[in-house]
């Protein structure tokens, strides 16, 4: 197993554990009547739970991007520091941002983010020259 790879399964844990918070964050704000309930009535998350559902939308958002670049990465098998790299940095930074928008740190959330983002890129390194080869010579 490569190292993107592995990086790519703990992300998708750290995905599950956002929906559990998420969830467990709502139900603390609504209890359980309403949770376990149809919901026909919407009830919008706030608080602690507005913040971790934001933080879940964004984790689903910049997720498929990463999975994307990484199986790439492994499907070519143009794994190197890079992408190592970079699949680490992603996965810590998003785990790193989650408490981060849980107390509501507006900058080093943000900070954070932009972290788990180059983090993206940093895996992409070992794909450009082919890519734009692939591109240029169609």
């Amino acid at each position: 197993m490569t190292v993107e790879i592995a990086m790519l399964f703990w992300a998708a844990v750290l995905g599950l554990v956002q929906v559990g918070a998420q969830s467990f964050a709502y139900k603390v704000q609504e209890g359980n009547s309403y949770t376990v309930g149809a919901r026909d009535e919407h009830r919008p998350a706030t608080g602690l739970a507005g913040r971790m559902e934001r933080a879940l939308r964004n984790f689903l958002e910049t997720f498929p991007i990463f999975a994307a670049v990484v199986l790439a990465v492994y499907a070519t098998e143009r794994s190197n520091q890079w992408s190592e790299i970079g699949a680490q940095v992603y996965f810590w930074g998003r785990l790193a941002y989650l408490p981060a928008y849980a107390a509501g740190l507006p900058w080093v959330r943000t900070f954070i983010w932009q972290i788990a983002t180059i983090g993206i890129v940093l895996c992409m390194v070992p794909l450009f020259d082919r890519a734009l080869l692939t591109v240029l010579m169609e």
